[in-house]
């Protein structure tokens, strides 16, 4: 797990001022898991206990309707995090699935261990508060979006904003965290290769 704590223990050092030693308490405290492209790390009805750092990979959040549509409320990719905050803070079941979209590598920390970290490292808890203000923000934005913006303004900012996630995802998968079908993304994409 050596190489696996130091890209961790990279990221974590360029945004707070921990001593080498609480790193090393963090770290220690996580879980390494392997997870296989497809593999489901959270299932509808369960209840969301692991805060998950993405090492390597991609990971998406997404919820299935009654009549099998999906729709995705996230992607994270390397040096991101993702958890489904209301079963998290709540421990009731989870409406959503959390699925690797590629082979990945996470760490994952319960939420009875973080809550211990917290405790013992305040500025730990002060990072992340700021990472769930930067989560709501975002969550914000993104209804702006879905409210205001025309298809092909969200498929234009999507590959703006997320040009890495947007390289490494068939179209589909885009189709459904901007909430329009394939065809319409088809033809958008259709429209600008004609127009360039």
């Amino acid at each position: 797990m050596r190489q696996t704590s130091a890209n961790f223990e990279q990221y974590i050092r360029s945004f707070e001022q921990l001593q080498d030693l609480e790193i090393e308490k963090i770290t220690a405290c996580s879980s390494l898991l392997q997870l296989r492209r497809h593999q489901l790390l959270l299932r509808e009805g369960d209840i969301c206990r692991h805060k998950i750092f993405v090492l390597k990979g991609l990971l998406r959040m997404y919820r299935v309707r009654a009549d099998g549509t999906e729709s995705t409320m996230r992607f994270a990719a390397e040096n991101d995090w993702i958890i489904d905050h209301e079963s998290y803070m709540s421990q009731l079941s989870s409406h959503y699935r959390i699925e690797a979209l590629e082979d990945s590598q996470v760490l994952i920390w319960t939420r009875e261990t973080m809550e211990e970290l917290f405790e013992a490292m305040p500025v730990f808890r002060s990072f992340s508060d700021r990472l769930r203000e930067k989560s709501m923000n975002d969550s914000v934005q993104r209804i702006y979006m879905n409210l205001s913006y025309t298809a092909e303004e969200k498929y234009e900012d999507f590959m703006k904003t997320h040009p890495e996630i947007f390289r490494r995802i068939p179209l589909h998968l885009v189709a459904t965290y901007l909430g329009v079908s394939r065809e319409t993304l088809s033809r958008i994409r259709h429209k600008q290769h004609r127009n360039k």
